[in-house]
């Protein structure tokens, strides 16, 4: 795993997880900007998914594999999953959607460093 990579994911959940609170509470629909967003966090996180994946085949292993690929797994689909799921919410709901789907990336990016570094 690349650690400032992480940060980046980090950071990049924070402030979609904000911007649909926001937008939740405003009672708006994912504007083009959020997706945008969303886009560039799904493709990070698939960055930093090969580079882990190819670490782990060369050799370069975190202490449980079964449990960062699990990990890593979930991170890779969930996002897509919530922008779905909340772009089919017509109600300000699709924004709480999203707000909780980049907060829990945000907690998994944290895990699966914490389970890398041991």
């Amino acid at each position: 795993m690349i650690a400032p990579l992480a940060v980046v994911l980090g950071a990049m959940s924070v402030a979609l997880a904000v911007w649909s609170i926001v937008g939740a509470l405003r009672a708006a629909r994912p504007s083009g900007g959020q997706l945008l967003l969303a886009a560039a966090l799904e493709l990070a996180i698939l960055v930093q998914a090969v580079i882990a994946v190819v670490l782990v085949a060369t050799g370069t292993r975190p202490v449980s594999v079964v449990t960062f690929v699990g990990y890593l797994l979930t991170i890779v689909v969930l996002l897509p999953a919530g922008v779905f799921w909340g772009l089919a919410d017509r109600s300000r709901w699709g924004n709480g959607v999203l707000a909780i789907t980049a907060a829990t990336t945000a907690v998994l990016v944290l895990r699966l460093e914490q389970i890398w570094n041991g």
